[in-house]
């Protein structure tokens, strides 16, 4: 079996990582994988999709025009001719939508040659006509066709053109063309979202977890906590945690600077991530930045004591996950994705955006004891969360579609 990967980054990331993850399993377990990327990685088995220049013409033609996905026709027909080349059994379709390749170019080809493909909804993008979430301005346009996007000026940003629904209509049109077409969200509540959408129709519709590496994220010894929290200067510290790639408002910035306000002396925030530039925090909130470093973030998730999410638009929350593998329990909204990842036992689910209920469910936990949820979480997350067996899900995926071929 031999199956493409096409994704904006690879090994980096939390979808880099999975398509990454993905094509070393094949290729350990007699099968063959690939990737084709945006952002070369060094690794094996990898296609780069055109060059930084057509990714900023791309960037700018979209942000003018309003539509996404819907240049690099160049960078896209030698993608086209690569696949050619290897004869992938699967193409396996991952995160688009950032400047580097025309979708309705490569669905058209993959409708036309029969490609099996799978498409995995890590956001919201693939169903809308331009948006990545909608819930928090309770938008359903997507359901029938979207139009006079409230958030056309927000993340891949139109400046001047609300094209949402011919974005919308490429969209539908593309995806139904394809005779062998699976879609796979990373979460019930997404999962169940897609069903209401035009691609319902899907021969597939299924939902895969992301996955943790419960052999790398896993709890940590209290001599390495001790060491960890004298590394960060954080000796005594009752550490509350959060991780984002890019700290704002959506992922909680601003609600993590109000929690400061009502912590306790002995209380630590840490942060880890880009934070907004120039930004000022109080003594009592420590940043880490960003690291590539899984190692290093499995000990900083062991290190703390309980793991706090306030983002409310979640297709899935792998931050979540991780924590969840490494024994810390977690705080999250009743919202999107969030509650199905909290096992019983494993933390709290808070049904209303109230900053005294979040400070109450810290010192809920904190009563308990971190010990007391660790085991939970641990076999919580290697129940739901572990890589093999979320691996394999997709191996199955990918050989009922090339069985429906044979049928």
């Amino acid at each position: 079996m031999r199956v493409l990967q096409i994704n904006a980054v690879n090994k980096t990331g939390s979808t880099g990582r999975n398509v990454y993850e993905i094509v070393q399993y094949m290729n350990e377990h007699g099968d063959e994988g690939f990737v084709a990327t945006a952002v070369a990685g060094g690794e094996e088995h990898e296609y780069v999709i055109g060059t930084q220049y057509d990714h900023k013409i791309h960037a700018l033609l979209s942000r003018v025009t309003g539509y996404q996905a819907c240049f690099s026709s160049c960078a896209t027909k030698r993608l086209i001719r690569y696949i050619k080349q290897i004869k992938p059994d699967v193409v396996h379709i991952n995160n688009v939508h950032s400047n580097y390749i025309h979708l309705s170019m490569l669905l058209g080809y993959l409708a036309e040659m029969d490609i099996a493909t799978v498409v995995t909804l890590h956001d919201c993008w693939f169903y809308t006509g331009h948006c990545f979430h909608y819930t928090l301005i309770d938008c359903d346009k997507w359901k029938n066709g979207c139009n006079h996007c409230p958030q056309i000026h927000d993340g891949n940003a139109s400046w001047f053109f609300d094209t949402s629904g011919q974005m919308w209509a490429k969209k539908k049109s593309a995806f139904e063309k394809i005779p062998r077409l699976a879609v796979v969200g990373v979460s019930d509540w997404i999962t169940d979202e897609a069903r209401q959408s035009f691609l319902q129709n899907a021969k597939i519709i299924q939902r895969v977890y992301n996955w943790v590496d419960i052999d790398i994220f896993h709890p940590v010894t209290r001599e390495k906590i001790q060491e960890k929290k004298i590394q960060y200067q954080l000796k005594d510290k009752y550490i509350i945690l959060g991780v984002a790639s890019q700290w704002d408002e959506k992922k909680g910035f601003g609600k993590f600077l109000e929690l400061s306000e009502l912590l306790n002396e002995d209380e630590q925030i840490v942060l880890v991530g880009e934070v907004p530039e120039n930004s000022v925090v109080p003594e009592n909130i420590t940043l880490i930045p960003k690291t590539e470093s899984v190692e290093m973030l499995a000990e900083i998730y062991g290190m703390a004591d309980v793991f706090v999410t306030f983002s409310k638009e979640e297709s899935f929350g792998k931050v979540s996950a991780e924590a969840l593998s490494c024994g810390t329990p977690v705080i999250c909204y009743n919202a999107t994705a969030n509650p199905e990842l909290v096992g019983k036992e494993c933390g709290i689910v808070l049904n209303q955006d109230s900053m005294a209920d979040v400070q109450m469910a810290i010192a809920m936990i904190r009563r308990k004891g971190k010990a007391f949820y660790a085991e939970n979480c641990r076999s919580w997350a290697r129940k739901q969360f572990a890589m093999d067996k979320c691996i394999e899900q997709y191996m199955d995926i990918y050989k009922r579609l090339i069985e429906m071929k044979k049928e």
